[in-house]
């Protein structure tokens, strides 16, 4: 996990350094592995940031792993036993699980898709999400780093709601991309800078808003998916001083493991722009197949990180965290070394074969190489593990099965477990 990233996007100072920092040019990606952790972003002696100097030949070449993950979509089913005696929530326990891989890398980013509630509720599900604000501090305190917030859900609380995510997130330490407070945030890049200097710009979209528009005077607060305006802000980010720049979508056909023609099209035009190193997704509620566009990877959908969704229904248990490894080239650009993913699995009241009650998402490869937890878990509960597994693996790999690393148990208690 990375120290508090910096979110330049909201720095005047940036901006104007920014200027100074136009021209550079994505590196072109190619096939093989590395990675590494945020920082603040250095300053000059008058305390203004300035640009991280690139690699020379004295000076090791930097690197960046990058986590991304399925839907974050808190629902009562969550709520209810989250809720402690004294009225607070603490769903803690419901994804702590996550925690060694998403500390391993240097930037996580969570798909954070509803919308934080006011203190005291009403706490809603389906069709329109209000989740209690402990469920952010459960983020930051597992080591997501980031959040983009462009879904369908956007503006399921109106633009109050929007405004009180964002800035929910942010008190706790988690940096976000997608949507905006103004016209002046939506104008400027969303970047963070990591530990070791590199500027990751994100760009994030939505297929739509389920209906609710946004309200009049805040039609800039959250983007629809656009190719031609997502490749333009992409470019905006990289001559704001973007070393790598992602392009997050949230669209696709619910509940399905084949990526729509909307998805396929929108990915291949903003792939082939140049204007991109990585470009991920969520909202099928299923995982779909890792691709490779143009030399840039395309992580479709990788399933439901944490909901309660009824019934025994495996695509919507089964997920997927990827972790995707940077290195800096000769050039000073960077290309992607190495894509590990862990498959992960939702245990609810519907599918729990221990007959507990208590939601989580378990990471599947470190619950089955944990000495303690293996000789005591449930073989039935076993069994679905290693089920759900096999499951997500034939999906993430029936395109591309070549480039791709899993997370086994057998790393794990090897420690082979860092890119």
């Amino acid at each position: 996990m990375a120290l508090p990233l910096t979110h330049t996007r909201r720095s005047a100072v940036f901006a104007a350094t920014a200027l100074l920092l136009a021209g550079c040019t994505a590196a072109p990606m190619q096939d093989d592995p590395a990675a590494t952790g945020p920082t603040m972003p250095q300053s000059s002696a008058s305390g203004e940031p300035t640009a991280a100097p690139s690699s020379t030949p004295s000076t090791p070449s930097r690197t960046l792993s990058v986590n991304t993950s399925g839907d974050i979509l808190w629902r009562p089913g969550l709520y209810e036993p989250a809720q402690q005696p004294d009225g607070s929530y603490d769903f803690l326990p419901q994804i702590e699980s996550l925690t060694p891989f998403v500390q391993q890398a240097d930037l996580a980013i969570c798909h954070h898709e509803v919308v934080i509630q006011a203190d005291g509720g009403p706490y809603t599900g389906y069709p329109r999400f209000r989740s209690p604000k402990e469920s952010v501090d459960a983020l930051a305190e597992v080591g997501f780093d980031a959040c983009t917030t462009a879904s369908n859900h956007t503006n399921d609380g109106g633009f109050a709601g929007l405004v009180r995510t964002l800035d929910t997130l942010e008190a706790a330490g988690l940096e976000t991309a997608g949507t905006w407070r103004s016209r002046e945030e939506a104008q400027m890049p969303d970047l963070m800078t990591t530990e070791q200097g590199v500027v990751v710009g994100i760009v994030s979209q939505t297929y739509a808003l389920n209906g609710i528009p946004s309200e009049p005077g805040t039609e800039w607060s959250v983007d629809l998916l656009d190719p031609d305006k997502a490749i333009a802000d992409a470019k905006k980010a990289r001559e704001a001083g973007a070393d790598v720049v992602i392009y997050h979508m949230h669209a696709g056909d619910e509940y399905t493991h084949i990526p729509n023609a909307e998805q396929e099209e929108v990915a291949t035009r903003v792939a082939t722009s140049g204007a991109v190193d990585l470009i991920i997704g969520q909202h099928p509620h299923w995982v779909q197949p890792i691709d490779r566009i143009a030399g840039v990877w395309v992580i479709y959908s990788t399933g439901n990180l944490m909901t309660s969704m009824e019934g025994e229904t495996p695509g919507t248990h089964d997920g997927a965290m990827v972790q995707v490894d940077f290195t800096e080239t000769p050039e000073g650009g960077f290309e992607v070394s190495d894509l590990t993913w862990a498959p992960t699995y939702i245990v609810t009241r519907w599918n729990d074969p221990t007959g507990a009650t208590d939601p989580r998402v378990l990471l599947i490869p470190d619950e089955l190489a944990d000495p303690k937890k293996a000789a005591t878990m449930d073989p039935d509960l076993r069994a679905r593990l290693e089920a759900s597994a096999a499951r997500t693996r034939e999906v993430i790999t029936r395109r591309i099965s070549q480039g791709l690393t899993e997370r086994t148990a057998a790393d794990v208690r090897a420690g082979r477990t860092q890119g």
